[in-house]
Protein backbone atom coordinates (compact mmCIF):
# COMPACT_ATOMS: atom_id res chain seq x y z
CA UNK A 1 0.00 0.00 0.00
CA UNK A 2 1.15 3.28 -0.95
CA UNK A 3 -0.06 6.98 0.47
CA UNK A 4 0.08 9.60 -1.06
CA UNK A 5 0.06 13.37 0.05
CA UNK A 6 0.22 16.40 -1.88
CA UNK A 7 1.21 20.36 -0.99
CA UNK A 8 2.06 23.15 -2.66
CA UNK A 9 -0.69 24.40 -4.53
CA UNK A 10 -1.95 27.82 -3.89
CA UNK A 11 -2.95 30.92 -5.80
CA UNK A 12 -0.54 32.27 -7.95
CA UNK A 13 -0.54 35.15 -11.16
CA UNK A 14 -0.23 34.59 -14.56
CA UNK A 15 3.11 33.48 -15.43
CA UNK A 16 4.20 33.05 -11.80
CA UNK A 17 6.00 30.03 -10.40
CA UNK A 18 4.63 26.83 -7.74
CA UNK A 19 6.57 23.87 -7.03
CA UNK A 20 4.17 21.15 -5.61
CA UNK A 21 5.78 18.29 -3.69
CA UNK A 22 3.77 14.78 -2.95
CA UNK A 23 4.74 12.72 -0.27
CA UNK A 24 4.69 9.42 -0.50
CA UNK A 25 4.48 6.50 2.54
CA UNK A 26 4.23 2.44 2.97
CA UNK A 27 6.56 0.33 1.86
CA UNK A 28 5.87 -0.18 -1.48
CA UNK A 29 7.15 2.60 -2.42
CA UNK A 30 9.96 1.24 -3.27
CA UNK A 31 10.72 1.06 -7.48
CA UNK A 32 7.26 2.73 -7.98
CA UNK A 33 6.66 5.24 -11.14
CA UNK A 34 5.12 8.64 -10.19
CA UNK A 35 3.57 11.25 -11.73
CA UNK A 36 0.71 14.16 -11.88
CA UNK A 37 -2.83 14.45 -12.98
CA UNK A 38 -4.63 17.41 -12.85
CA UNK A 39 -8.87 17.99 -13.80
CA UNK A 40 -9.31 21.52 -14.62
CA UNK A 41 -13.10 22.66 -13.86
CA UNK A 42 -15.35 21.19 -15.96
CA UNK A 43 -13.07 19.10 -18.08
CA UNK A 44 -11.44 15.45 -17.89
CA UNK A 45 -8.94 14.70 -15.74
CA UNK A 46 -5.39 14.31 -17.75
CA UNK A 47 -2.10 13.09 -17.24
CA UNK A 48 0.61 16.02 -16.65
CA UNK A 49 3.97 14.65 -16.22
CA UNK A 50 5.65 11.49 -15.22
CA UNK A 51 8.68 10.09 -13.89
CA UNK A 52 10.34 6.42 -13.59
CA UNK A 53 11.64 5.25 -10.40
CA UNK A 54 15.39 6.24 -11.06
CA UNK A 55 14.54 9.48 -13.02
CA UNK A 56 15.93 8.19 -16.61
CA UNK A 57 12.59 8.35 -18.30
CA UNK A 58 10.07 11.11 -17.91
CA UNK A 59 6.82 12.54 -19.84
CA UNK A 60 5.00 15.37 -20.42
CA UNK A 61 1.88 16.23 -21.68
CA UNK A 62 2.64 18.87 -24.68
CA UNK A 63 0.75 21.54 -22.77
CA UNK A 64 2.91 21.77 -20.23
CA UNK A 65 6.61 20.66 -22.11
CA UNK A 66 9.42 23.96 -21.51
CA UNK A 67 7.27 25.10 -18.67
CA UNK A 68 6.75 22.38 -15.79
CA UNK A 69 9.56 19.72 -14.65
CA UNK A 70 9.30 16.77 -12.73
CA UNK A 71 11.64 15.42 -10.05
CA UNK A 72 11.96 12.91 -7.46
CA UNK A 73 14.06 12.24 -4.42
CA UNK A 74 13.81 8.50 -3.66
CA UNK A 75 15.58 9.67 -0.11
CA UNK A 76 12.84 11.50 0.81
CA UNK A 77 10.18 9.71 -0.66
CA UNK A 78 8.65 12.46 -2.70
CA UNK A 79 8.00 13.74 -6.24
CA UNK A 80 8.09 17.01 -7.06
CA UNK A 81 6.38 19.36 -9.95
CA UNK A 82 7.98 22.49 -10.65
CA UNK A 83 5.42 25.10 -12.90
CA UNK A 84 6.80 28.13 -14.28
CA UNK A 85 5.23 30.36 -16.23
CA UNK A 86 1.83 29.14 -15.37
CA UNK A 87 -1.32 30.10 -17.78
CA UNK A 88 -4.92 30.55 -16.45
CA UNK A 89 -5.57 27.05 -18.35
CA UNK A 90 -3.11 25.49 -15.82
CA UNK A 91 -5.92 25.95 -13.26
CA UNK A 92 -7.15 22.51 -11.99
CA UNK A 93 -7.33 20.17 -9.31
CA UNK A 94 -3.69 18.76 -9.34
CA UNK A 95 -3.25 14.51 -8.17
CA UNK A 96 -0.16 12.88 -7.40
CA UNK A 97 -0.22 9.45 -8.48
CA UNK A 98 2.47 6.39 -8.40
CA UNK A 99 2.53 2.92 -10.06
CA UNK A 100 4.00 -0.09 -10.46
CA UNK A 101 5.13 0.86 -14.07
CA UNK A 102 6.15 4.21 -15.76
CA UNK A 103 3.78 3.07 -18.69
CA UNK A 104 0.97 3.08 -16.57
CA UNK A 105 1.18 6.15 -14.52
CA UNK A 106 1.21 7.86 -17.51
CA UNK A 107 -2.03 6.14 -18.84
CA UNK A 108 -3.68 6.61 -15.37
CA UNK A 109 -4.11 2.86 -14.64
CA UNK A 110 -1.95 3.39 -11.98
CA UNK A 111 -2.96 2.15 -8.57
CA UNK A 112 -2.47 4.85 -5.72
CA UNK A 113 -3.83 8.78 -6.37
CA UNK A 114 -3.27 11.65 -3.36
CA UNK A 115 -6.44 13.42 -2.47
CA UNK A 116 -4.78 16.49 -4.61
CA UNK A 117 -4.22 20.31 -4.30
CA UNK A 118 -5.57 23.22 -6.13
CA UNK A 119 -3.73 25.50 -8.02
CA UNK A 120 -5.56 28.91 -9.20
CA UNK A 121 -3.94 30.98 -11.64
CA UNK A 122 -5.28 34.80 -12.00
CA UNK A 123 -5.14 36.50 -15.20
Amino acid sequence: QVQLVESGGGLVQTGGSLRLSCAASGRTFSGAAMGWFRQGPGKERESVAAISWGGGRTYYADSVKGRFTISRDNGKNTVYLQMNSLKAEDTAVYYCAAGATFNAVVAGTNDYWGQGTQVTVSS
